[in-house]
């Protein structure tokens, strides 16, 4: 990926994480951006969205339904030529870290082959 598409998207993501903060509400969640990925000729970019203590689907809705007011949003806040079509996504990337710690925790508490002497 190049450095101006990584500085776009440092961009929209606070751009957005901005916006999201101000506007909206979420009753009992905590609502994070963890990351935006938009295509290499700018049209679509997906929004990658983490949710602590809430429903990831309500919350992916409420976003996808306010999506034009977002981007024009965006459109205000930055010099691009056209403002990408926001697609949300959940981000699960959390949940796949505890099962990773998860396994290797039951890997270390497997027994292991005992160990050889080096003088035989």
């Amino acid at each position: 990926m190049s450095q101006r598409l990584d500085k776009i998207n440092a961009l929209i993501k606070r751009e957005i994480s901005s916006f999201i903060q101000k506007e909206f509400e979420f009753k009992n969640a905590l609502v994070t951006i963890s990351d935006v990925e938009i295509t290499d000729d700018l049209r679509e970019g997906k929004v990658f969205v983490s949710v602590l203590g809430g429903n990831m689907t309500s919350v992916l809705e409420k976003l996808s339904k306010q999506k034009g007011a977002i981007q024009r949003f965006i459109n205000k806040r930055t010099n691009l030529r056209c403002t990408p079509i926001l697609i949300f996504r959940p981000d699960t990337s959390a949940e796949r870290g505890v099962g990773i710690v998860n396994l290797l925790d039951e890997v270390a508490q497997l027994p292991t082959a005992p160990e050889e002497d080096e003088a035989n």
